[in-house]
């Protein structure tokens, strides 16, 4: 562990005050800051993402944001990629990798390796989605139930890029997705200092939820949709569009759901987010605990991090 280089994960739920902690860190140690988030990858999808502002960027630049268009996926095995080549760069540069976001299966993939799982098929996803066309997500939730349960436990009937993922796994390995995870790939060849930052009371974060969803909303959340429907080629499938906040508003603007229902269920959507990602860090080790509301937060990590790395920080 001693000569491995150092890095520093900054996890926790959304509304928890990530990025505001990440740039006070930046401002006192030689830290890069590298996003750990499937939602802020998408360009021009700023306002629902709560993407850092110009103004926060210019203080500490954020790599990994803005990579791609909405219309495209984006993995965890490209995010693997894409992390260690950002994370190779600052650490060439004499500097620290500071990996912030709450999507924690890039976390886990980045700090564990990944499965040897096979490539997309285009034609076996396609005879899946025709399936699906014609028997409903729900008969091939069941098929998976009976190939994969632990799988079918794991992915809701109404979530059919991973169902779809799955099912295309077996069909094109013959083992399922489950088997296939088991296998760990490289792991991460860092000193990895691990923090958790949220409020103490659960109420105190859907407080911050619910003020972050209405912010958005003041800031024009609305015309941001609004513009990535009028483009034509999205759809409410696609990853990019079935981010917490952008599906309810798709829907909408569709004229499928009211204007104070998509008010309810984006906030409801972003609690149960925050409920996944908190259950998550709970289960995971090495992770040092952040109340959010610390006022000498910044300065306890520091002290932290010098402790634990006093011979790689100046």
């Amino acid at each position: 562990m001693g000569t491995k280089p150092l890095a520093i994960f900054l996890m926790g739920p959304t509304a928890s005050g990530k990025t505001s902690l990440a740039l006070e860190l930046c401002q006192v140690l030689p830290c890069d800051i590298i996003s750990v988030d499937s939602a802020l990858v998408y360009k021009d999808m700023n306002i629902g993402t709560a993407k850092p502002t110009a103004a926060e960027q210019a203080l500490a630049p954020h790599q990994l944001i803005d990579l791609l268009d909405p219309s495209a996926a984006y993995s965890a095995a490209d995010f693997r990629r894409d992390a260690l080549a950002a994370m190779a760069k600052s650490t060439a540069a004499g500097r620290i990798p500071l990996l912030v976001g709450g999507t924690m299966l890039y976390f886990k993939a980045l700090l564990e390796g990944l499965s040897p799982l096979p490539s997309a098929d285009a034609a076996i996803r396609a005879d899946i989605e025709q399936e699906a066309q014609h028997l409903g997500w729900e008969v091939l939730h069941q098929q998976l139930a009976q190939i994969d349960p632990v799988a079918a436990a794991r992915i809701h009937p109404n979530d059919p890029q991973r169902l779809s993922r799955a099912l295309e796994v077996f069909r094109i390995s013959g083992k399922t997705l489950t088997e296939l995870t088991q296998r760990k790939g490289d792991a991460l060849p860092y000193k990895v200092l691990q923090f958790a930052i949220a409020p103490t009371e659960r109420a105190e974060l859907h407080r911050r939820i619910n003020e972050r969803f209405r912010l958005m909303l003041a800031q024009g959340f609305e015309q941001e949709v609004r513009a990535l429907r009028e483009r034509g080629d999205l759809h409410p499938n696609l990853p990019a569009i079935r981010c917490v906040g952008y599906r309810q508003m798709w829907d909408y603007l569709s004229g499928e759901v009211s204007y104070d229902d998509m008010v309810a269920k984006g906030t409801a959507a972003t609690r149960q987010l925050a409920k996944r990602q908190l259950t998550w860090l709970r289960g995971w080790p090495e992770v040092q605990w952040l109340d959010t509301h610390n006022k000498a937060l910044a300065q306890d990590v520091v002290a932290q991090i010098r402790l634990a790395s006093p011979g790689q920080l100046q």
